[in-house]
């Protein structure tokens, strides 16, 4: 199992970047790169505890479909998605919200597991773990951007 976790501090309340964090609609546009787009289940606004959404998304190449649910959700500091069909083995993202004076610190925490015995294994290694650490970095940077900018 690989497991990433990565902090953002964002000038913003704590609900704000929460809300923020849980939009579809942002989602897509943080992730337009891959032209990811929610397809199934929840596919615009907030989703909320129980609900799923489907993506459907180009990565490495290939159109891939990766539908998760939101397993537990606290609102405003804590949420998780989990795979319930897609190409890992397993895959779950935990996002932790806190308040520190004027910021809201956001952790993710991105736990998954690879198939493919040893050749996943060595996919990761090489590509994978460094492929979803700049994914998820390059979309906190838009989740940022809206958070402190809001139009």
């Amino acid at each position: 199992m690989t497991t990433i976790i990565i902090t953002t501090k964002i000038k913003a309340p704590i609900e704000t970047v929460f809300d923020i964090a849980r939009n579809i609609d942002i989602h897509q546009l943080s992730a337009a790169n891959s032209n990811e787009k929610a397809i199934d289940g929840k596919t615009s606004g907030l989703i909320e505890l129980n609900e799923t959404v489907t993506w459907s998304g180009k990565h490495f190449g290939v159109n891939l479909l990766h539908k998760s649910r939101i397993t537990h959700f606290h609102f405003p500091t804590y949420f998780v998605d989990e795979m319930e069909d897609g190409h890992f083995k397993s895959f779950k993202h935990e996002h932790f919200f806190q308040t520190e004076g004027d910021y809201t610190v956001m952790i993710d925490r991105l736990e998954y597991e690879t198939p493919f015995g040893i050749l996943g294994a060595i996919f990761d290694r090489i590509i994978l773990k460094r492929y979803l650490t700049n994914f998820i970095i390059h979309r906190n940077k838009i989740l940022k951007s809206i958070a402190e900018n809001p139009q």
